[in-house]
């Protein structure tokens, strides 16, 4: 019998179908047989398979890892040319440059490995369960249509309402010190495991920074990092981060040295933003406190007596603290006519003058009643 030119048969020289039909041994039940040898078989399919998910996982945290690592080698080395060099920057900049080249290596010793297994992959002998797939199935799935990204309004209230909601769960969470008490936290509350968390967490910091609660701050950044590192797991992976979490403590708890000093990394980082926002605030609450007591002190010209004052000549000044209405008379009459027209409105007009009542400073008047 003579084949079709053109067409490929060698595709079919490593099929492996066991025969039903087979007869092995009377002694022997030969539907348990086949069963056994076919969980066997599903068995491998599945280890294989986990073995591939396992290996892209850990090549994009691998680059995950790289790029922030590049990313901070950049900064050193900008921050080294612009002249901050220090012999403590220097070790640390001979650090990420090795953990750079380590990083490299590693990935491309992942891809290697990636490599290899879809070569093993496409050698594996075809069975009855990969010999066909279904032509002219078709399945109907109710997916949830995808909602358009919110708007910051949204955002916001959505912070709002949750926080509302969980504030007290937060906090208790922010106080855990240890691993596994955290995990086993978010594994009783995984609704904790999204962003809104990481967010208040930090705002929380902000108020404890301005409190001066300094340890307890520090140790909320912490677990406001821990938030983070599982939200950008979840990110790289492609999955909801309440999937991913045991996947964090996992690691983190193995003492990974590169993965323990980058989480450390970024929590120093976390604390600088956060007593920079502290400060931030604090001067603005002290701008408006400053402003609302000027405004408390005005004149009924508008102008502030305390600024009028340091801008009037020494002998006006020296009249005002000494409480001495005739000195001032006697230094405005010193002045030039305009002069002292221009010092003595701004003086009525702030109120350090009342003309009706004959006398100084209100201030003054009230201090000595």
């Amino acid at each position: 019998m003579t084949t079709q030119p053109g067409i490929d048969y060698s595709v079919w020289d490593h099929i492996y179908v066991s025969d039903d039909e087979d007869v092995t041994s009377p002694f022997v039940d030969t539907p348990s047989l086949f069963r056994m040898r076919h969980r066997s078989r599903l068995e491998k399919m599945a280890e294989f398979q986990q073995k591939g998910e396992d290996l892209a996982a850990n090549f994009a945290e691998c680059k995950r890892l790289l790029e922030e690592a590049q990313e901070r080698l950049k900064e050193l080395e900008v921050g080294g040319k612009e002249g901050h060099v220090d012999e403590d920057r220097e070790a640390y900049l001979r650090k990420i440059r090795a953990e750079v080249r380590k990083l490299k290596e590693d990935e491309s010793s992942f891809e290697k490995m990636i490599e290899e297994h879809r070569r093993e992959e496409k050698e594996l002998p075809w069975n009855v369960d990969t010999i066909s797939k279904e032509g002219f199935s078709k399945s109907v799935l109710n997916f949830k249509p995808l909602r358009k990204e919110d708007t910051e309004e949204e955002k916001v209230e959505k912070h709002k309402t949750f926080v509302q909601k969980h504030a007290k769960q937060i906090k208790h969470f922010g106080m855990l010190r240890r691993w596994d008490d955290s995990q086993k936290y978010l594994s009783d509350n995984p609704h904790l495991v999204c962003e809104e968390t990481a967010n208040y967490l930090v705002v929380i910091c902000i108020d404890l920074e301005i409190d001066e609660k300094r340890a307890l701050m520090e140790q909320v950044a912490h677990q406001a990092i821990v938030m983070k590192f599982i939200l950008e797991l979840a990110r790289v992976l492609k999955v909801d981060p309440r999937g991913c979490f045991r996947q964090f403590f996992s690691k983190i708890k193995m003492a990974d040295k590169l993965y323990q000093d980058n989480f450390n990394h970024e929590l120093e980082l976390l604390k600088e933003r956060v007593r920079s926002c502290a400060q931030t605030r604090m001067d603005s609450a002290m701008k408006e406190l400053e402003e609302e007591e000027k405004q408390e002190r005005l004149g009924p010209g508008g102008l502030d007596p305390v600024e009028v004052y340091k801008s009037l000549p020494k002998e006006i000044q020296r009249s005002f603290d000494e409480k001495n209405i005739q000195m001032l008379q006697e230094a405005i009459r010193n002045l030039d006519p305009e002069e002292g027209k221009y010092h003595l409105m701004r003086c009525i007009d702030s109120g350090l003058w009342v003309p009706d009542s004959g006398e100084g400073c209100n201030e003054d008047d009230e201090e000595e009643n």
